[in-house]
């Protein structure tokens, strides 16, 4: 006699029974490693659709508890509304059900608290792994993961307490200021006549390196560098727009190059930007660490750098499948410098792609 489901929510046991199989290849269907157990696709089409049938779900914390396992790999990434970090969590979750893991992205804000309470969160429903993107403080979710034992690594900006897979943002920063200058022109005017960096926050390691690439590469052209030309003024656009804004008037012009510290920086420098003629923009060489595709439909060329987010993240999943979590080095990618060209493509340079820093 078959079990009465739609009385009552249905189990595993009574999935089994209505498919005649067993509870463990229910199982395997459900969890979606029906190929590797070699179990037949016409018997995993059946208790798949049985299990639509009787609105049968898996429980993801009472299976954790069980096996001590859940499938679950957890992300949390400073914001989606970033070309970047929306294309790191589809390729997380890309890479993560290659594996049959269920992937959990949540972004923070750039809070550190709300960092602390999401992986707090998250850990409470048993993520067997954490790859923790561009967090503002990750040695405090490193100790919170080593309270919990939850094997973790650190992508985008480095830790000390667990292993990080970051861009090479001097050698990024550098490449792209050089070009910068290489495709400038020098201004009659002292104060126009030198490359400037805006956007970023200084304390935060991704604009510190890329603040020293900045830095080398001038000092490397024009014999040093003022602090004048260095403004961490942070991510925001509207913080951008008025640093451009100031830069433009104390300068009584824009400078020969300037280099723009993230996509979301820029939008805020395009908005001033619109409010010049033509000609003036035609003085400066522009550039962003950060790529965007829309960036080829503006008025003047834009030299950017591309992350390399298949790198990043290919390079964590490594980290993951290997169990090298002991491993506290910082591990570089190399990202691309994109040369725009008159046909609005991109050309594009690139070293080995990747090293690690002791």
């Amino acid at each position: 006699m078959q079990p009465d489901v739609k009385k009552r929510r249905s189990t595993i046991y009574d999935l089994a029974e209505l498919a005649g199989v067993s509870a463990s290849t229910v199982s395997a269907v459900l969890n979606g490693n029906w190929k590797e157990r070699r179990i037949a696709e016409a018997t995993a089409k059946k208790v798949q659709r049985l299990a639509n049938t009787h609105r049968y779900t898996v429980n993801r914390q009472a299976s954790g508890l069980r096996k001590s396992r859940s499938g679950l790999i957890g992300m949390i990434i400073p914001m989606h509304d970033n070309r970047f970090f929306s294309s790191m969590s589809q390729v997380f979750e890309r890479l993560a059900r290659e594996r049959h893991w269920y992937p959990l992205v949540v972004s923070t804000l750039r809070d550190p608290a709300l960092e602390l309470e999401t992986v707090r969160t998250l850990i409470s429903y048993r993520i067997e792994y954490l790859v923790v993107a561009g967090a503002t403080d990750p040695d405090s979710v490193s100790r919170i993961c080593q309270a919990h034992a939850v094997a973790h690594v650190n992508v985008d900006l480095p830790g000390t307490k667990a292993t990080s897979v970051v861009s090479d943002n001097y050698w990024g920063a550098q490449q792209l200021t050089l070009a910068l200058i290489d495709r400038s022109r020098a201004s009659r005017s002292p104060k126009r006549n030198k490359p400037y960096f805006v956007g970023g926050i200084a304390t935060d390691n991704a604009t510190r390196r890329r603040m020293e690439g900045f830095a080398d590469a001038v000092t490397a052209r024009f014999g040093g560098v003022e602090a004048s030309q260095l403004d961490a003024c942070g991510y925001a656009a509207e913080l951008a727009e008025s640093a451009v804004e100031r830069l433009h008037r104390r300068s009584g012009g824009l400078p020969r190059a300037l280099f723009v510290n993230s996509t979301i920086a820029l939008e805020g420098v395009v908005r001033f930007l619109k409010t010049l003629p033509p000609d003036e923009l035609a003085a400066c060489t522009f550039g962003c660490y950060d790529w965007d595709p829309f960036a080829s439909v503006l008025s003047f060329p834009l030299l950017m750098v591309r992350q390399n987010v298949e790198g990043l993240l290919g390079e964590a999943f490594r980290i993951i499948d290997t169990r090298s979590f002991d491993d506290k080095r910082v591990i570089e990618i190399k990202p691309e410098l994109l040369f725009p060209s008159q046909s609005g493509d991109a050309s594009t340079t690139n070293d080995a792609p990747r090293h690690a820093v002791a």
